[in-house]
């Protein structure tokens, strides 16, 4: 049974950093991509950054230079580190494993991550 854990959300005032993790299990990790989307109210789910098992890397255009993905492969996790954050950051942050062709398959629950001073 896949499952997948977010954590790290929280209140930051802008300008602010927050890591977020997500503990995977129920398969097979190291093969597969993972990614953050997230969605705030009002608004569609969008894609934030991705990791692939070869490590390459996607980010959405308005976190590039301000948001690192990452993962450990031993630990099953991978992270968001989340810098410079503004008040349009604010939305649930969503882990996903995704498929070959990246679309995701499974989902965490959320964690909430609200910029605001």
């Amino acid at each position: 049974q896949v499952q997948l854990v977010e954590s790290g959300g929280g209140l930051v005032q802008p300008g602010g950093s927050l890591r977020l993790s997500c503990a995977a299990s129920g398969f097979i990790f190291s093969r597969n991509t993972m990614g953050w989307y997230r969605q705030a109210p009002g608004k569609e789910r969008e894609l934030v950054a991705r990791i692939s098992s070869d490590y390459s890397t996607k980010y959405g255009d308005s976190v590039k230079g301000r948001f690192t993905i990452s993962r450990d492969n031993a630990k099953n996790t991978v992270f968001l580190q989340m810098n410079s954050l503004k008040p349009e950051d604010t939305a649930v942050y969503y882990c996903c494993a995704a498929n070959a062709l990246y679309v995701p398959s499974h989902w965490g629950k959320g964690t909430l991550v609200t910029v605001s001073s």
